[in-house]
């Protein structure tokens, strides 16, 4: 018996090991690879404390305590010097980032409840993931660590973005056209 919480660690688990294997393979070509979470819910990835100040949720905490055993045990090749350093400039922090709709307090939101989808409480991650790919694309770990998003629902018509290989979907959806798109 596996509890719905410890099946969305598996799947967060799963998705970081399968990133990490293809961006080793697309590392050396200069290519930066990107993953791509969806949620059913903000809460589970940002949530506010009474002053209003910002905290992980349940899947961001779970992001980041996986991602660290990940790399903390990766097995590196002796001709994988440079992507060893490109790992450890990146903290799980910094690693990714969420793009949600927020409230006029400048909170993030579950689109369903908010305003229509165009922005952010953390406006330097929207322009990253919606205005700029060319930046959310630099392999420069200073520029641009960004490597996972984190979405409540599609980002948007007209976002394609050719390095995003991994797509969790951390949510139920009964929908067969939902879960296409």
């Amino acid at each position: 018996k596996v509890s719905e919480e410890q099946i969305r660690r598996i799947q967060i688990r799963e998705t970081i090991l399968s990133h990490i294997q293809r961006e080793r393979e697309l590392f050396y070509k200069g290519i930066k690879v990107l993953s791509l979470f969806f949620i059913d819910e903000v809460a589970k990835y940002k949530q506010y404390d009474d002053a209003g100040q910002s905290m992980n949720g349940i899947y961001a905490n779970m992001f980041e305590e996986e991602y660290n055993d990940i790399i903390n045990h990766l097995q590196i090749k002796i001709d994988e010097d440079d992507y060893l350093k490109y790992l450890n400039t990146i903290s799980a922090v910094q690693t990714h980032a969420g793009y949600f709709s927020i409230d006029k307090k400048g909170k993030m939101i579950d689109s369903k409840v908010g305003r229509k989808e165009t922005t952010t409480d953390d406006v330097d991650a929207y322009d990253l993931i919606m205005k700029n790919k060319e930046l959310l694309l630099d392999r420069n770990p200073k520029r641009s660590p960004v490597r996972f998003i984190f979405s409540h629902s599609a980002l948007r018509e007209g976002w394609d973005n050719p390095n995003v290989f991994q797509i969790c979907t951390l949510k139920q959806s009964s929908s067969e056209t939902r879960k296409r798109q």
